[in-house]
């Protein structure tokens, strides 16, 4: 299990205005002390998201943090420009605790994946999530993106384009690449309009993958890092258009299944608790117990570890949506106690998880 031994990095992609600088501007101000590096994927030379990013205020934001690409589109680029930064990043000491890539609004998200198979980031690197922002008001006006215009406008002048899919089948791309959807812009928009954008981005997103309501890109790092996807090694799921040879009728993909892993919540408020953890019978056990907890309303990710009966290594967790993956770890230190960290939305039932463990686990003092 590689877990812990590779350096995680975010993909945050969305079309021109969706509001992804805003979302990670948010990411780095609850950064709790993570050391981020941050790769901002522009269009053009004028350095437009990078200059509000270093003027941000926010600690992480200085200039010598964040490295622009201002050659196009990234998902043409990486050869050229992606894979030299992503080197010398991890020729860095310290190196950073994570990587966030803020693409282009073009980017498509599978070859950016893709890429993280290269051997000299391969065995440094794993991707821990793919983040897609979607402009909800747009979408419930049957858009893509806000100013369509701009958007065709910015397909014209890139030259590095070497792709000459539609804007639509861009959007598709970059929710089937996704583990996390951020529906941005809840604020603007009724719950008639947001029912309209659900089910459309249900038509591509692949089954499982958590829906978040957002407000001012206000969603806490803890709920939008440690996704723990491993996004590279699965890339059979997440096939651009071009991947099935413009043939694909998306009969591939299961659009029947029920959302009781989505956010359907008007309100973007989170929360998160410690529990201390008592021991489980085996492994198999620890997952079956976390696996019913994910299935409670508003629980978004469990993480950490439970001690097994008879066994000095501890079960260690990692839980996100419908995902549940246990291991042994190392054998824990003397004195150290198992603990779990439950992520999810505001009003979690506490006693309902505490439940479904059957007493395995006592709250935190």
């Amino acid at each position: 299990m590689s877990f812990g031994t590779k350096i995680p990095a975010t993909i945050v992609t969305g079309f021109l205005g969706a509001g992804k600088t805003t979302l990670v501007r948010n990411l780095l101000e609850t950064a709790n002390g993570r050391r981020i590096a941050l790769i901002v994927n522009e269009f053009g030379d004028m350095g437009f998201d990078g200059d509000r990013l270093r003027d941000c205020g926010v600690p992480g934001c200085e200039a010598d943090e964040v490295v622009e690409l201002t050659n196009g589109c990234i998902c043409c680029t990486v050869a050229e420009d992606f894979l030299p930064t992503m080197e010398a990043l991890l020729a860095r000491n310290p190196a950073p605790d994570h990587i966030v890539i803020e693409t282009s609004g073009l980017a498509l998200p599978q070859p950016l994946v893709s890429a993280f198979q290269w051997p000299s980031v391969r065995n440094r690197v794993t991707v821990d999530g793919v983040i897609t922002v979607v402009d909800s008001a747009a979408v419930a006006d049957g858009h893509v993106a806000m100013d369509e215009e701009a958007v065709a406008r910015q397909r014209a002048a890139d030259e590095a384009m070497d792709h000459d899919s539609p804007v639509e089948e861009l959007f598709e791309d970059q929710l089937r690449c996704a583990d996390l959807i951020v529906l941005a812009k809840a604020d603007l928009i009724d719950e008639a309009a947001m029912a309209r954008v659900e089910a459309r981005v249900a038509e591509d997103a692949r089954p499982g993958v958590t829906r978040l309501h957002a407000r001012l890109g206000k969603i806490p790092a803890d709920v939008l890092l440690g996704l723990a996807s491993a996004a590279e090694d699965d890339m059979d799921t997440r096939k651009a258009h071009h991947d099935h040879h413009h043939d694909d009728d998306h009969d591939d993909h299961d659009h029947e299944h029920d959302d009781d892993h989505h956010d359907h919540h008007h309100h973007d408020d989170f929360e998160s608790f410690v529990m201390r953890a008592g021991s489980v019978a085996s492994l198999a056990d620890a997952k079956a117990r976390i696996a019913a907890v994910m299935t409670l309303t508003g629980v978004l990710r469990v993480k950490g570890h439970m001690s097994v009966d008879g066994r000095p290594a501890p079960a260690m967790i990692q839980a996100v949506g419908p995902r549940v993956e246990t291991w042994f770890g190392a054998p824990m230190e003397s004195g150290k106690a198992a603990s779990l960290v439950v992520i999810g939305l505001k009003g979690l039932e506490r006693g309902k998880i505490e439940a479904l463990l059957g007493g395995a686990l006592r709250a935190a003092g």
